[in-house]
């Protein structure tokens, strides 16, 4: 019988990354970190080529995770989810530490990244772990009625953010951000991204800064225009929900994820017999017990374990704030 599944985080460096939040929250647990560089992501669970997740508990430890797909197929990932994605893992998700602000941009969506890049698109959502108190990020535009001629005059007159819907956060705060939605997370957040299993990006603008060698970064303004769905609502894609002690509350729901939340205090006891898919749980805060069978894993935040499709239940103890993901 299989049991509850932790992976090797893998740290990204990145411009806009910090030196402290996750070499800290993955010490011990990535592979290697280097305290002098700055990480702005750290990739939880991956089957992006050349990233693949790498088990790290259990006899399945430094296994990869499209290997034990092949393996255990439907009994790891769901029979209908391993019909429609084979040994392709469906997710990506991600910790994200914003010590500056991201670049403004959109991801295609499956029928345009299948036709320019041979891959999935990207569609996404964001829960924030923590912030600075005046944090904020953006999600499309302040006009909902913007046509794609303001758009791109906006762009080249270099006035992007003046256009940008500008969203102020809080801890707990979700949103939803579907492909084709322009975006870009603030300074001071830190958070918790569930993704399609996709690296594809369009920077549209990256507020004229360089790197440490007075570079700038590329930026993908023609090829963005294309991607842009122009009848995206950006208020829209901040979610609304009241959580509730010891039950799953929905958040997301769409095609390619399911997120909930549980706000665990104590013990509690979850269904999973009839769900036919994988169930992740990813700590936003606090710590947690979570047991299948004989076989337990304790996790803390920004941790993360896979519940395989073989469960019927899952017992889950502590108190924590606990994101629940699957695929319907």
């Amino acid at each position: 019988m299989l049991y509850p599944v932790k992976f090797v985080p893998r740290l990204k460096e990145r411009l806009w990354g910090g030196k402290e939040l996750l070499a800290t929250a993955k010490a011990g647990k990535a592979a290697s970190i280097d305290p002098q560089k700055a990480y702005g992501e750290s990739w939880e669970l991956s089957a992006v080529a050349g990233d693949v997740s790498v088990v790290a508990n259990g006899f399945l430890k430094r296994n990869n995770l499209e290997e034990i797909i092949e393996v255990y197929m439907g009994n790891l990932i769901g029979d209908k989810v391993y019909d429609r994605y084979g040994h392709t893992f469906p997710l990506l998700v991600k910790s994200l530490d914003c010590h500056d602000v991201l670049s403004v941009q959109v991801h295609p969506d499956d029928e345009l990244a299948a036709e320019r890049h041979d891959s999935y698109g990207k569609t996404e959502m964001w829960y924030v772990v923590d912030c600075e108190a005046g944090a904020a990020l953006y999600v499309g535009f302040k006009d909902p009625a913007i046509t794609r001629e303001q758009y791109i005059a906006a762009v080249n007159e270099d006035r992007l953010p003046e256009i940008l819907n500008r969203v102020e956060v809080k801890a707990g705060d979700v949103f939803f951000i579907p492909a084709g939605t322009v975006h870009a997370l603030g300074k001071g957040i830190e958070v918790l991204e569930i993704q399609q299993t996709s690296d594809i990006t369009y920077r549209i603008y990256d507020w004229n800064r360089t790197d440490a060698e007075g570079r700038s970064r590329e930026l993908h303004t023609a090829l963005a225009v294309d991607a842009i769905d122009f009848s995206r609502d950006g208020e829209a894609c901040h979610i609304k929900y009241s959580p509730k002690t010891n039950e799953s509350v929905g958040m997301v729901d769409c095609p390619y994820f399911t997120t909930n939340i549980i706000s665990l205090d104590g013990t509690c006891e979850k269904d999973y017999m009839s769900l036919d898919s994988f169930v992740l749980y990813i700590c936003a805060r606090g710590e947690a017990t979570v047991k299948m069978g004989d076989a337990s894993e304790h996790i803390g935040p920004l941790d993360l374990v896979m519940i395989p499709a073989e469960a019927d239940s899952v017992e889950l103890s502590g108190k924590a704030d606990l994101l629940e993901v699957y695929i319907k």
